[in-house]
């Protein structure tokens, strides 16, 4: 019944369904599992004892009729004046006008707001029922269309109506190991708690619980993915890799060794390989990528290689034909702007097996894309090769073995927790003699001093980035603020030296010709927008001016690093910002400070939460409702081994004690068949 949709509630029509669908409320049990973002203290104080500038509940009585002055448009000021005991006081609040009819003379009041102890006044927030429970009042995160407490009383209509079909989901053993409350008395007080200890309390249950069934379905995928009868034996030739390996242009790092054992002794089981390969910018994956790929070509399997833009495809493929083609390894790119005609003569040599390693796109693993006998994909960045893509391959008859990669530095015990149904290998070690790039933050201000320094390495030879400040959900702006400073830095460097524009509108044709140049060395300064920021190798390139850089995250500025110091020669990272805070600041700092990605994500993720470090859709780390995938991560790491213990226990979806834990699963993870 709690999947039941939310126009179930009495006062929910198809407007108000819409305005809650956009908070993310569908259906009965997203309403309840709502849950508010922080509380405010109610309970009523006197006002003997409340500072300045407090928020805080006071209770009095009405002493004079309440005035709305108006002034501008759509902007008011509702007046009275309230007595607690023998102290009178004014009350204000500013555009809401329809609170009026809740004023009235010599009755009881209690308003929450904020006190101005030399004015002796109140700037009221809220009035406040008769029929308050308990002294905190939840705060949601809300939009135009659904106001606070209409979300309040919807939430209480939710419980009352079902809230007695709230089913316990957890089994007894794990709920009294780790003393956690009832489900329903935990969901309840995580909207309505009595006191601060009610509250953390629940939150321990609520946080214990997403982080438990998250890691049931994950170890659960683990299990089915591992299991024998999924796997492919890659029994490729030792001698052969070796060979490979030793006339590489370069020698490899230990770290790069390391990983490429572990890769290659998951070829050699029969179980399915799902592994998470984590390197920092610059560290060497792709190359530990082309010995995996050369290995399973030495055991007879085709490779692919996804990856997120056509310009990274391209650039891979040229990377993979130089260490490729002197061994007749067949090489291809199969991305979106493939013209038909050779797309269809791809396709069939892919089906034909006379293609060895396929470079592209999602494109890769699209209707009509067939091959002959895939042995290993690799997915590099963004692209997190998802539970149905997986089934799709194993639905053409294949069951390749997965490397996916990514330059993200996630601290290693949340990608083990977090990616939980992957092994990872992590290359944490730089190749030998890679100057770490010099970063410095300048102001605004300082800019034309900038421009000075890298119009001196221009004239040494070397290029130059610069990144245009991010609009937040606005390519338009994007494009407007690019197309700007395209035109200003081109009239500062002409006649000497040729700027070029790179932006996400442009089409791929536009945007490769641009890189082709930049690569060159056609043209000296690029222009761009974050389309640069995985992957493009462009040696010469030396300085990196960013523009606004206090909008980007350090995660994400340290992937823009990475786009220089790819030469033999001394590299600089420029942030311009004026940050408006301390943290903005602070952030700015850590940059100047330290060159390793680990240390930067660590810090990103501490000062602003995984979600935003990593965007979840792109990079498939969960979204949980309560947890915090870092400051709760000692109990991700409980719910991890408890999950692993259960699944090792033979049958238990069949054992009475954990019937209401797998009939939660199956309602609610209908996806995956391990729980059908």
């Amino acid at each position: 019944m709690l999947q039941e949709s939310i126009t179930k509630l009495a006062g929910v029509g198809e407007k108000r369904a819409q305005a809650l669908a956009d908070l993310g409320i569908v259906t009965i049990e997203n309403l309840l599992s709502y849950y508010p973002f922080r509380y405010d203290d109610i309970k009523e104080r006197n006002l003997a004892e409340i500072n300045d500038q407090e928020k805080v509940t006071i209770k009095g009585i009405v002493v004079s009729p309440p005035v709305v002055n108006r002034f501008g448009y759509k902007k008011s000021r509702l007046q009275f004046r309230m007595m607690q005991d023998r102290d009178v006081f004014s009350v204000s609040f500013f555009n809401q006008p329809y609170l009026k009819d809740k004023v009235v003379v010599s009755e009881d009041i209690a308003i929450y707001g904020k006190w101005d102890a030399k004015r002796k006044a109140l700037t009221g927030m809220k009035i406040l029922g008769a029929k308050q429970e308990g002294d905190f009042a939840p705060i949601y995160h809300v939009s135009k269309a659904v106001r606070q407490q209409t979300l309040v009383d919807l939430i209480r209509k939710a419980f009352a109506r079902f809230g007695d079909q709230i089913e316990e989901n957890l089994p007894l053993s794990l709920m009294e190991k780790y003393r956690l409350m009832g489900r329903k008395d935990a969901m309840y007080a995580m909207h309505f708690p009595q006191d601060p200890d009610q509250h953390h309390q629940a939150k321990r249950r609520v946080v214990f619980e997403e982080f438990f069934l998250f890691q049931m379905k994950i170890q659960g995928l683990k299990k089915e993915e591992k299991s024998e009868k999924h796997g492919i034996v890659i029994s490729y030739d030792v001698e052969r890799v070796k060979e490979f390996t030793q006339k590489l242009p370069f020698k490899l790092t230990g770290a790069q060794k390391r990983v490429t054992n572990e890769i290659c002794r998951d070829f050699l089981q029969p179980k399915h390989m799902q592994r998470l390969l984590q390197g920092d910018v610059g560290s060497g994956k792709t190359v530990v990528a082309a010995i995996a790929l050369y290995a399973a070509v030495t055991a007879g399997f085709q490779g692919a290689l996804m990856v997120p833009t056509e310009i990274l495809a391209q650039q891979h493929l040229g990377s993979l034909q130089q260490l490729f083609d002197p061994l007749e390894v067949h090489t291809a790119l199969l991305t979106s702007s493939t013209k038909s005609k050779e797309r269809q003569q791809i396709i069939e040599q892919l089906q034909q097996g006379e293609i060895d390693v396929v470079v592209g796109t999602h494109s890769l693993i699209q209707e009509g894309v067939d091959f002959s006998n895939l042995g290993l994909v690799i997915t590099d960045e963004q692209h997190r090769f998802g539970v149905n893509q997986r089934r799709g391959l194993r639905e053409k008859g294949f069951q390749p073995d997965v490397l996916f990669m990514t330059a993200t530095p996630i601290p290693r015990t949340l990608a083990i927790t977090a990616y939980g149904e992957m092994d990872v290998s992590i290359i944490d070690e730089m190749p030998a003699g890679r100057i770490p790039v010099e970063t410095r933050w300048i102001k605004r201000g300082q800019l034309s001093d900038a421009l000075k320094n890298a119009q001196l390495e221009l004239q040494n030879g070397r290029q130059m980035y610069v990144i245009c400040p991010l609009i937040e959900e606005s390519e338009t702006l994007d494009v407007q603020n690019a197309v700007e400073l395209y035109e200003e830095l081109k009239n500062y460097f002409a006649p000497e030296f040729v700027v070029g524009l790179l932006h996400g509108k442009m089409k791929s044709e536009e945007k490769e010709a641009i890189m082709e140049g930049f690569k060159e060395n056609e043209i000296q300064v690029l222009v761009s927008t974050t389309v640069i920021e995985v992957g493009v190798d462009v040696p010469n390139a030396t300085t990196l001016l960013i523009m606004d850089a206090d909008r980007f995250g350090l995660a994400q500025l340290h992937q823009l690093r990475g786009r220089v110091g790819r030469g033999q020669e001394a590299s600089y990272c420029i942030l311009v910002a004026n940050p408006k805070n301390e943290l903005g600041k602070e952030r700015m700092k850590i940059m100047t400070e330290t060159n390793n990605g680990f240390i930067v994500s660590q810090k990103d993720l501490e000062l602003r939460g995984p979600g935003e470090v990593f965007g979840f859709k792109q990079s498939g780390l969960p979204e949980f409702v309560a947890a915090d995938i870092v400051a709760d991560a000692n109990v991700l790491e409980v719910a991890k081994d408890e999950a692993q213990n259960l699944w090792q226990k033979k049958d238990w979806q069949l054992l009475p004690e954990y019937a209401g834990l797998f009939s939660y699963l199956k309602e609610t993870d209908k996806e995956n068949q391990f729980f059908d």
